[in-house]
């Protein structure tokens, strides 16, 4: 099994329930061929860099999966078939994945600093460009 991250861009005016059955339809395809799900986390609305469609916004979403390629390309062919979804990209992040039992920490989720660590980190490094001068 390899680890993907799949982030699609949704059509703003969809609701909540529309939202939440491509959602489950990505999931459910997911699932259907083997794979399993790490994490989905909702975006919500925010503006494109660019328009799409003639659309200034879009809902984003992020799924984390664990799965084979076959499930990436019927995931993105459901995507492309389905209007209300603007945008679509897959990133394998693992060649080889064992998911973890639920309720067990994994190495990584261990290793990352908290967000305002990494802020000091970059206050400090400006700190050290202003002495070289």
């Amino acid at each position: 099994m390899r680890r993907y991250e799949t982030i699609s861009i949704i059509h703003p005016n969809s609701g909540d329930e529309i939202i939440n059955e491509i959602v489950a339809k990505t999931t459910g395809i997911i699932e259907n061929f083997g794979g399993s799900i790490v994490k989905i986390d909702k975006w919500g609305l925010k503006k494109l860099a660019y328009q799409i469609n003639k659309e200034e916004q879009g809902y984003y979403v992020l799924i984390e999966y664990a799965g084979q390629p076959e499930a990436v390309d019927e995931l993105e062919r459901i995507f492309r078939i389905d209007d209300r979804v603007l945008k679509y990209m897959t990133v394998k992040t693992q060649e080889v994945f064992i998911p973890a039992e639920p309720g067990v920490e994994t190495e990584t989720a261990k290793s990352t600093s908290p967000i305002g660590e990494e802020d000091e980190d970059l206050a400090e490094d400006e700190d050290l460009d202003d002495e070289d001068e």
